[in-house]
Formats: structure tokens, C-alpha cells, sequence
């Protein structure tokens, strides 16, 4: 540094005098000018380094945006929020929102031969039961859900709430639901339900799903008019967001008439949608309607488009 040179310099000069000009007179005139230099050099530094400090120390931290937790975040094996038609344990983020579709065409693919098939465009041409979604979350794990069918204008309200979450010495995510559903608008045979979607992801290849679901006044006469099924499930990715999904709901108390829903199907996720070509024994599309279970020697073409807006 200057300031150090010039004190150097200047020890020189006292301890050798010049012989040129007889002292050190013209070297201490040159030396000192430096050595002044150099302190004021040295001056302006330390204050600005200590303005620099305060500044810095008088700064408030910049607000760090917090990701939202592990367990909030979906899981790439959970695209949707059903297998095809039993509930899964999907989160929604809050104030956000989806709709969704259902499809069912009316036509028997067990009934008459390929030709027969092919004719009727695979059951297109027999109409369909058609089924429309809107889903809300008004606070964060709480969805509200309405959901509304052309099979006898049955309307269903329910209400899902996504309790635990698999992770951090939690095997199992578990969402409880709450529904009830009426027909001709939600103006007669009222039948409620209550239930759980119990759910385990095997890293990102496999998901499992149990559905414990006990449906009220699934009849309006009879002893048997009260039915608790439990629906099982399962998606396993097959390729990059494509996936093979299917679910059976046996029913295990109160009425037991017909066969047990069953359904298969391929599913794709793009962004914000998902679609899933399926196979059902039903057109069955609500708890109250799962619960009379499917037809026999039936399997009906349909699908199930979801879009979710976040």
C-alpha cells in the first residue's frame, strides 16, 4: 500500500543519508507527500468498509417464498381424484377448483356378435349415462363436491377431507367422506353415506386403494335397505403419465342383489387433464348407485375427463 511504502522509504532515508544532496531533504519531501497519500487512502477505506458493514447489518433479510410441505404436494401416481369411480385420496390446493365428466354408453359390448358391435359403433349409438363434476376447495384438505347424473336426475353433494398423509412414519394417506345423493334433483329417495379412501403409493409405479363405504336407504321398501361395500383399486404407470387402472366394489352387508361392480380401464395424464378410456358392469357413477352393485353379463364402453384449474 502507499502509506506502508512511504514509512518504508522514509526509515531508508534517516538510516542512509543521500550523498547527492547531502540529506534527505528532497527524498522527505517526496516521501511524505506519499505517506500522507497512503493514509488517506488507508482513511477511506475503513469508513467505507464500515458504512458497507452497517448497511448490511441494517438490512432486512430478503422474504424467503416457503414450498408448500412434502405431504401436500401430489404424488406423480395419484393423477386423479377417482380410480374410475371410487374416490382416491388426491389433495386439493385451497380456493382452486376442477370439473370433471363421466361417460357411460348404454350399449351391452357382451350382447350380439363383433359385427353386431361394430354396427352399433361399440354401444355409441345406444345413448349414454352422462355425469358432470365441479370440485372445490374452500380451505386447505377440505374439498366440496356436487356432482350430478341423467340416471333419474340423481344429484350427489359430498364433502372430502384428506386427514393423513403417507410419509414420515405414516404408511397410509386417509381421506374420510361424507355424501348424500336423491333423485329427480335431489328431491326424493334421499340416501347418504359415509365413508374413507385409505391409500398406499409404492414409489412411482404402483398405487393401492381400500374404500370402506356404508350407504342408508339404498332401497326405498325392504329389510335389506342399508349396504356397506368396500371398494379396492389400483393405478400402475406403464409408461411416462400413462397408466392401467381398475376397481371392484364387493359389498359385504345389507343388500347383496345383482352382481359386484367391477371396471378397467387406460388412463393418460397432459398437464391439468387427465382421460381415461374405461370398461364397467354399471354405468353406476355415485355411492348410492355403487351399492346396487353392476349387471350380469354386462360391460359397458365409457370415459372420464378431469380438468383441473391450478
Amino acid at each position: 500500500m502507499p502509506g506502508i511504502g512511504a514509512v518504508l522509504i522514509l526509515h531508508t532515508c534517516m538510516a542512509a543519508p543521500s550523498r547527492r544532496s547531502g540529506g534527505c531533504v528532497w527524498e522527505m519531501g517526496v516521501n511524505t507527500n506519499m505517506l500522507l497519500a497512503g493514509l488517506t487512502a488507508v482513511s477511506v477505506l475503513t469508513l467505507g468498509g464500515s458504512a458497507l458493514a452497517q448497511s448490511a447489518q441494517a438490512a432486512p433479510p430478503a422474504a424467503v417464498t416457503q414450498p408448500p410441505p412434502d405431504e401436500d404436494r401430489p404424488h406423480p401416481m395419484e393423477p386423479d381424484f377417482k380410480i374410475e369411480n371410487l374416490p382416491t385420496t388426491l389433495m386439493m390446493p385451497a380456493r382452486k377448483l376442477s370439473f370433471s365428466m363421466t361417460h357411460r354408453f348404454n350399449g351391452n359390448l357382451r350382447q350380439g356378435s363383433f359385427l353386431d358391435q361394430l354396427e352399433g359403433l361399440f354401444g355409441l349409438d345406444n345413448g349414454a349415462a352422462i355425469g358432470l363434476e365441479l370440485r372445490y376447495a374452500p380451505v386447505r384438505r377440505l374439498q366440496a363436491v356436487i356432482f350430478r347424473t341423467n340416471i333419474e336426475r340423481t344429484i350427489q353433494l359430498y364433502a372430502k377431507y384428506d386427514w393423513f398423509r403417507q410419509g414420515g412414519g405414516m404408511p397410509v394417506s386417509i381421506s374420510p367422506v361424507v355424501s348424500v345423493e336423491g333423485i329427480a334433483n335431489l328431491r326424493d329417495h334421499h340416501q347418504p353415506a359415509l365413508g374413507a379412501s385409505i391409500s398406499r403409493m409404492f414409489g412411482n409405479r404402483l398405487s393401492a386403494y381400500a374404500v370402506p363405504v356404508w350407504v342408508h336407504n339404498v332401497l326405498e321398501v325392504g329389510e335389506d335397505r342399508d349396504t356397506t361395500f368396500i371398494g379396492v383399486g389400483g393405478r400402475l404407470q406403464i409408461a411416462n403419465r400413462t397408466f392401467l387402472v381398475a376397481e371392484t366394489s364387493p359389498r359385504v352387508a345389507g343388500f347383496k342383489a345383482g352382481e359386484t361392480m367391477y371396471g378397467f380401464g387406460i388412463e393418460k395424464r397432459v398437464g391439468g387433464h387427465v382421460f381415461q378410456l374405461n370398461f364397467t358392469n354399471t354405468s353406476a357413477t355415485t355411492f348410492g348407485q355403487i351399492a346396487r352393485g353392476g349387471f350380469p353379463k354386462s360391460l359397458y364402453l365409457g370415459f372420464n375427463l378431469t380438468r383441473k384449474f391450478y
